[in-house]
């Protein structure tokens, strides 16, 4: 072989190999997105949050419950009934990445005082249920359509359901609505991102000031290799023209990790029954911790224009 020839075909299977171990470290990354413990989720949560208490949650009236993912695994939660009993009113709660159902405890709280039972479960690959992988809602989604099964299948189809979730959760709640069934009866979307693809593309330009392509395409194609989807199609944004029910979007103008202009986007992008708060104060997941009179207006003003059952 010449040396030109040779020197070419060294280069190019130099690149290839660069490439493919930055598909590998990325997707790694994305799947199995380092996890939170339980100590450090209730030290986070008692100094972040003021409405959060591990003592109160502990003493609380509460059912363990678990029940069957589409993918094989147990999904496991809990169930806390309203005081007094014999509420007609429910809400699932799903949390964000890393983190577990104890995120969701504050926003529990909101509803509880407001007449709602409440599940709380953890997501797949978080807390105690199980699970491979992260998908940032594109396997959740089903989860999250097996919990709503759940409560149905306990309580009744003549409830009334809503769902809330937090970053990865409100991702996942607006897929589900959107992509799977629109099954509930309004949604609480607090700092979801629009589309998945984007969400990496300013990650990667702000975090780690890396250039979008090849590295995204590359990890796209990894992804699918070792996951079983395209990361184009994990995306809110494609979901929320489908949303017939009422959804509240939520947002902190400010936030470093997740832009509020994805929330405004998704806004948008919904026909009508919706309402938008973005917050003045406070970082990612933090609009309610940082602004909680605000936080509670909006969402009672939501709960009376379109849930009926609330005036």
């Amino acid at each position: 072989m010449k040396p030109a020839a040779k020197f070419l075909l060294t280069s190019t299977a130099g690149a290839a190999g660069a490439l493919a171990a930055v598909g590998v470290y990325l997707s790694n990354k994305i799947m199995y997105y380092k996890k939170s413990t339980e100590e450090k989720i209730i030290e986070s949560e008692t100094k972040t949050h003021r409405f959060f208490s591990m003592r109160d949650f502990e003493a609380q009236n509460k059912e363990v419950i678990s029940f069957e993912s589409p993918f094989g695994y147990r999904i496991h939660g809990y169930y806390i009934p309203a005081d007094p009993s014999g509420s007609k009113k429910f809400m699932i709660f799903c949390h964000g990445v890393t983190v577990s159902l104890l995120t969701s405890i504050k926003y529990a709280k909101l509803f509880l005082n407001r007449g709602f039972n409440v599940v709380l479960y953890d997501e797949r690959r978080h807390g105690r249920t199980g699970g491979r992988t992260s998908s940032y809602g594109y396997y959740e989604k089903d989860d999250l359509a097996a919990v709503v099964r759940w409560v149905h299948q306990r309580f009744g189809e003549d409830i009334l359901l809503g769902i809330h979730g937090e970053s990865m959760g409100a991702a996942t709640l607006l897929q589900y609505a959107g992509l799977v069934e629109d099954s509930a009866d309004f949604y609480i979307a607090d700092c979801p991102f629009s589309d998945f693809t984007d969400e990496l593309r300013y990650l990667l330009k702000n975090d780690y000031h890396l250039p979008e392509w090849p590295i995204l395409p590359v990890t796209a194609l990894f992804l699918r290799l070792r996951d079983g989807y395209r990361l184009s199609r994990v995306s809110p944004l494609l979901g929320v023209p489908n949303i017939k029910h009422p959804v509240l979007f939520i947002h902190s103008k400010n936030d470093p990790f997740i832009p509020a202009g994805m929330t405004e986007k998704l806004y948008q992008a919904k026909a009508d029954k919706k309402q938008l708060f973005i917050a003045e104060n406070g970082g990612h997941a933090c609009s309610y911790s940082d602004n909680p009179e605000a936080y509670e207006k909006v969402l009672d003003r939501f709960l009376k224009e379109y849930v009926p059952e609330m005036v």
